[in-house]
């Protein structure tokens, strides 16, 4: 029975990785070195402080922003977080996380945008997105590792990828579920284009835009092990030496910090989003 021939799209990707990292390489270090500042930076921030005087600090805005459970729970969870020694490596993933959750969902909105408003535009980053969700994670981390090397700077590449769709799927959902009979008063009133995606179309689409937000958030410390297993460091690298090592505590430890981790940013960006929603019905 023939043979079907052989696509062999690996090697054009090589190639391609190839091509590129020879001649953008120029590109690739001013990408990396932005990062490594801003995550660096940002870091050095959250150390600054003593553990407890941010933690008492987080615990007051936690208080402000959702009250006094969230505030206790927020306060315990941090301490205890220090108690098991990982206080620096927390800060260092709540850091890339941030920072990638950030770079995320600044390109994410725009794009959602011009794919509620254009259906080419739909059309075109439909198959990338699925595309982008459905690779295997440990994937990202083989180009990222050519072009940036071992470090954070690769963590933070591949984590922004891997969790950059809900950012776009959730903004072109909300606003294409805006009323149309809504769009169509603004423009009868003489609203301009501008002046109807910025005030009513983003306004009425904020929750499902804030729903986006906290996906990409979640999805970031999903990738926060995978990251350690190319130098991130934080606590994904906690956890990857806990596999190495077997040590079941330590992998405990760590992962019980990226839980909590993921409670407090999972609430903050909830109470943010049911604010944002109230000024919003009140304006």
């Amino acid at each position: 029975m023939p043979e079907l021939y052989r696509i062999p799209l690996g090697e054009w990707v090589d190639r391609l990785v190839d091509w590129l990292t020879a001649n953008l390489t120029g590109f690739f270090e001013v990408i990396s070195d932005v990062l490594s500042w801003s995550v660096g930076h940002l870091e050095d921030l959250l150390l600054f402080p003593p553990a407890l005087v941010l933690t008492a600090l987080l615990a007051l805005f936690a208080w402000w922003i959702r009250g006094r459970g969230f505030a206790l729970f927020t306060f315990l969870a941090f301490a205890l977080i220090e108690s098991m020694n990982l206080w620096e490596r927390s800060m260092s993933t709540l850091s890339l996380v941030l920072v990638a959750s950030f770079i995320a969902v600044a390109i994410g909105l725009p794009v959602g945008i011009a794919a509620a408003r254009n259906e080419t535009v739909s059309t075109a980053v439909r198959p990338v997105l699925d595309f982008m969700q459905t690779m295997p994670a440990f994937v990202y981390l083989i180009p990222a590792i050519f072009f940036f090397g071992i470090g954070q700077v690769p963590g933070v590449v591949s984590t922004l990828v891997f969790s950059m769709p809900p950012a776009v799927r959730l903004t072109e959902l909300g606003i294409r579920q805006v009323d149309e009979e809504v769009v169509e008063a603004g423009e009868a009133f003489g609203a301009t284009p501008r002046q109807i995606l910025t005030k009513v179309q983003i306004p009425l689409a904020l929750p499902t835009i804030m729903a986006g937000v906290n996906q990409v958030i979640m999805l970031a410390l999903s990738m926060v092990v995978i990251a350690g297993i190319v130098g991130a460091g934080g606590l994904g690298g906690a956890v990857f030496i806990a596999i190495t090592r077997l040590n079941v505590g330590l992998g405990f430890e760590g992962g019980l910090a990226v839980v909590i981790l993921a409670i407090f940013l999972d609430r903050v960006t909830s109470a943010l989003s049911d604010r944002a929603t109230i000024h919003e019905q009140t304006e």
